[in-house]
């Protein structure tokens, strides 16, 4: 009895050794492709509990899911000759796992050198400008090119995204000299712009204050007044020159030889008029007064009234 307690004994433990070597688990998100002897017996198994026949079928396990790779940063030169450094990140998942499982050895390793063999030919057949403001079309081209290769190895490039591009020092300084240049030219413009548009509200309100010279008074004054407002100690009026203009148009001559009355006196009729002889002078006398010289192109009337204010009084002699 006790040897065949010992045959049952070592039965059992042989078929649960058996039945562990053949038991496979596939998760949800994986796929199964079985090898007997070498060879795809079937179709991959799909999630749960699969069976094989152990020390004869091999099962490699297949991630269905979508994959995150980064591609390091490629060192390239833009069509137009500048050096540039661009990295990407790569999204691409497996469709068909016996293909994966059959046509390529590693499949991963596959795509990221084909991801960064791509990226250095977008990089030389690209302009610097299309790096930078134009990805969408260069993920597009470089997501066609990664993608032609993995469709035989059964894999499916999902999204290609350029993350980064790093210029030199000098181009990016050539860069900032060029931004703040276009600012200043729009800044010009601008300006230019504006001064043109006041220039001609100031051509029709010159044009209507032709018409009313009273409102170029009226101008004036409240100018004055917004001068005045600001707490200013010292007020300038300006005096118009056309009002000296308007006097010297509207004011009749002086006969060129009158000339402006004396202070000294006159002589009586009986008197015989004698030759005024000048005093010597001392340095007790007083120097007289010297007339106020009058330009000859200011208006006659102006002229004299400045002379009769420069001249002394009689009755206070």
């Amino acid at each position: 009895m006790g040897v065949v307690y010992g045959l049952i004994i070592i039965i059992i433990v042989l078929g649960l050794v058996l039945i562990s070597a053949s038991a496979r688990v596939v998760n949800q998100f994986e796929q199964g492709v079985v090898f007997r002897l070498g060879r795809v017996t079937s179709k991959p198994r799909g999630p749960g509990l699969a069976l094989i026949t152990p020390f004869i079928d091999r099962m490699v396990k297949v991630n269905m899911q979508i994959i995150t790779l980064p591609v390091p940063a490629q060192d390239g030169i833009t069509r137009d000759n500048v050096t540039v450094r661009v990295d990407a990140v790569v999204y691409y998942k497996v469709v068909d796992a016996e293909r994966v499982a059959v046509e390529v050895q590693d499949y991963r390793a596959a795509i990221a050198q084909v991801a960064q063999t791509s990226l250095r030919s977008i990089i030389g057949k690209s302009d610097l400008d299309d790096l930078l403001s134009n990805r969408e079309r260069l993920n597009e081209g470089l997501e066609l090119m990664i993608d032609s290769p993995a469709l035989g190895w059964g894999v499916h490039i999902d999204r290609v995204e350029i993350k980064d591009v790093a210029l030199p020092e000098s181009m990016k300084r050539s860069m900032s000299r060029q931004a703040e240049a276009e600012r200043e030219r729009r800044a010009r413009v601008i300006t230019a712009d504006g001064e043109l548009q006041a220039s001609t509200k100031l051509s029709q309100a010159a044009t209507a204050m032709a018409a009313t010279p009273t409102a170029l008074q009226l101008r004036l004054l409240q100018t004055v007044v917004e001068v005045a407002a600001e707490k200013n100690s010292t007020l300038v009026l300006p005096f118009p020159v056309e009002l000296l203009r308007f006097l010297e148009h509207n004011t009749p001559g002086d006969p060129p030889g009158n000339a402006a009355p004396s202070t000294r006196g006159t002589p009586d009729a009986g008197e015989v008029a004698q030759p005024a002889t000048e005093p010597e002078p001392s340095p007790a006398d007083d120097a007289p007064d010297e007339p106020l010289s009058i330009s000859p192109t200011a208006s006659p009337q102006l002229a004299n009234f400045l002379k009769s204010l420069a001249s002394p009084d009689p009755g206070t002699a």
